[in-house]
């Protein structure tokens, strides 16, 4: 849900359509997913059959805010959850779901599906644990060194974090989700918030996006 705001001049990163928007951005996605995993992601695309679609800021139900390809065919659905509730743990096993699913509706055989990565960027603590960061994967109970190896992985990042468990580039970005203002991108050395920073601006600055985010605001 987003940031209950009369205006577009309001809200912060966290504001669903605001994020939506920001992360429609090929090159701010992929600096995003690679900060965040640490590893070279040289191409972002939006596949055609999972578009950024706009929602009310304040109404329920279950999408992808982004779903991302990347060279490797790897997937990555990102969204931004602004409240705790008793679905967050199976949206994780929804999304992940929906993505196999499209692979296995066109016929193809489970060899076939893509490595994956459900990523959630929450504004409180999912886990109750001071981290900013929680990686899940499926591994063997009697031996946690002992992976599945299905390839699929589920982050949860906390704008609450307080343990010294990521680099200052995801400290900064965390923070900014908040925080989104001018004095934030102004403070921080992070590339990554100069270039969303920037791009928040311009989504302020243009008409035609504060006509939309009123529309949907009067849903």
């Amino acid at each position: 849900m987003a940031d209950k705001t009369n205006t577009i001049q309001e809200p912060n990163l966290a504001d669903s359509f605001l994020f939506g928007k920001v992360m429609s951005d090929t090159e701010i996605c992929r600096m995003a997913l690679e900060n965040i995993l640490h590893v070279p992601i040289k191409k972002a695309e939006f596949p055609v059959t999972k578009k950024i679609t706009d929602r009310a800021p304040d109404r329920g139900g279950i999408r992808l805010d982004a779903c991302i390809n990347d060279e490797q065919e790897t997937i990555y659905s990102v969204e931004m959850l602004c409240c705790k509730d008793e679905e967050l743990l199976k949206k994780a096993r929804y999304f992940q779901c929906n993505i196999d699913s499209d692979i296995i509706l066109s016929g193809k055989r489970c060899t076939k599906l893509k490595k994956s990565y459900i990523i959630f960027i929450c504004t409180f603590d999912p886990f109750s644990d001071g981290r900013h960061i929680y990686t899940f994967e499926n591994r063997c109970l009697e031996d946690l060194s002992l992976a599945l190896g299905d390839e699929t992985t589920e982050i949860f990042l906390s704008t609450r974090g307080k343990k010294d468990d990521v680099d200052d580039e995801i400290k900064n970005f965390l923070a900014y989700v908040e925080n989104s203002t001018d004095a934030c991108a102004q403070q921080t050395s992070s590339q990554l918030v100069k270039a969303i920073h920037k791009r928040i601006t311009e989504i302020k600055l243009d008409k035609d996006m504060e006509l939309q985010y009123m529309t949907l605001l009067q849903r």
